[in-house]
């Protein structure tokens, strides 16, 4: 079987210089494959866009797949930042919708910067080690942290937690990838009210959102 292409980066950048021209090649590789699509999207047109030679692109990257699993890479450091950012900066919640909605927002919020640039990253990217082993840690983080939430409230009626936590976590991601990823626009805020009530129910059957009546408990 032939070698597969290597997907990490030829070099970190040591000097500022570097490190923008870095980013001004994975801006345009982002930009080139969201609108000519994967293959179509070559290094000589990225590198045109980026107006950098193609000698200077393949020094940091070894070709079009390290710089799609890079820009994955980025997707997910984003999202986790994010993250940080909100549990530093804003009040937490004190109830359990308060935490779900709080959930969808940040997860909808990461997925709006170029849908089309999203289904490319999920459905042609490469999945290198490395990439894979990262998309596991994060996913691996996210339920751990679910799994404490839900042990918080009361409210929570699942027959397993873990369980429930798994499913959140990977229902989330791949029907906000879907969704916003569709070439059919969508409402945001209904799409993000639509989850909230989705979680709710699945998760505190006698709850209900913000501006519904509670349901009566099942049995």
């Amino acid at each position: 079987m032939p070698a597969r292409p290597p997907l990490q980066p030829r070099k970190q950048p040591k000097q500022v210089r570097g490190e923008l021209t870095r980013q001004r090649i994975l801006t345009a590789a982002a930009e080139v494959f969201a609108e000519v699509g994967y293959a179509a999207g070559t290094t000589n047109r990225i590198a045109e866009r980026a107006r950098v030679s193609i000698g200077s692109l393949y020094q940091y990257y070894p070709n079009k797949d390290a710089l799609l699993a890079e820009l994955v890479s980025r997707h997910l450091a984003r999202g986790e930042e994010a993250q940080r950012h909100d549990r530093e900066t804003n009040e937490q919640p004190d109830t359990f919708e308060g935490e779900i909605r709080r959930m969808v927002r940040l997860v909808v919020g990461n997925h709006l910067d170029d849908p089309q640039l999203l289904r490319l990253m999920f459905e042609e990217a490469p999945r290198s080690p490395d990439l894979l082993r990262q998309v596991e840690q994060a996913e691996r983080a996210q339920i751990a942290e679910l799994r404490l939430l839900f042990g918080r409230y009361p409210e929570v009626r699942v027959s397993d937690v873990d369980m429930a936590a798994r499913l959140v976590v990977n229902t989330v991601e791949l029907v906000v990838h879907k969704v916003i990823a569709d070439p059919d626009p969508v409402d945001v805020d209904v799409f993000g009210e639509e989850l909230v009530t989705m979680f709710l129910r699945y998760l505190a059957p006698g709850a209900a959102p913000e501006g519904e009546k509670p349901r009566p408990a099942a049995g």
